[in-house]
């Protein structure tokens, strides 16, 4: 967590302090944490998210972007880098900057065993305000586990939960029509090396 000058800072004062940093901080509640790299695991992983997302989107009108795209809930409670985003349609903005997007159709974290808790309650408890949001979908590291949250029309949430590498052993991903294969997701991924060094970690 960085050093704080008072006690709360406004959304508005975090981003201009975040677009001065060299390094990225992610915003919640009013206090301002800062975020590790994380492990290779979890960058070929998000990177395979993405490649499976973008050749099954090539044509569509959602684009997918990588962590460097900052993403705002309601309110701006939680200001955050995920580690994909989905957009459909024209992006909407938190202001006339237009580097911090308020309408997610997807959004997807790889989890270790240091950001789950956070990842699957309070993270996901702010992603819930964001109206735009139909899928949430939650990527381990440390075996081949997705579990999908997809929002239902009475605004209830259904999790699906789908693990293995057998070659047709598939999420469906309804918002956007996609399917991630767990065996191109963890492509290359040697589970008995992956060790959480705490990477993304966020104390709040």
């Amino acid at each position: 967590m960085v050093a704080q000058t008072k006690p709360e800072f406004s959304p508005d004062e975090y981003l201009a302090l975040e677009r001065e940093a060299s390094a990225k901080s992610e915003f919640l509640c009013g206090g301002i944490y800062a975020m590790t790299g994380g492990s290779p695991q979890h960058a070929r992983i998000a990177a395979s998210v993405i490649a499976s997302m973008v050749v099954q989107l090539k044509g569509k009108p959602c684009s997918v972007y990588s962590s460097d795209l900052r993403i705002a809930s309601a309110n701006s409670t939680l200001i955050t880098y995920p580690d994909v985003s989905i957009v459909c349609g024209e992006p909407a903005f938190h202001d006339s900057k237009k580097d911090v997007v308020t309408n997610p159709v997807v959004l997807v974290e790889v989890f270790s065993d240091s950001t789950e808790a956070y990842d699957r309650g309070k993270k996901f408890t702010y992603y819930r305000t964001i109206e735009s949001l139909q899928d949430y979908i939650l990527v381990s590291q440390k075996e081949p586990m997705i579990d999908l949250y997809s929002k239902e029309p009475n605004g209830t949430w259904r999790i699906q939960s789908i693990t293995g590498l057998e070659q047709e052993t598939a999420i469906d991903v309804p918002s956007i029509a996609c399917r991630l294969l767990l065996s191109d997701v963890y492509d290359g991924i040697e589970f008995a090396a992956v060790q959480d060094a705490g990477e993304d970690k966020v104390e709040a």
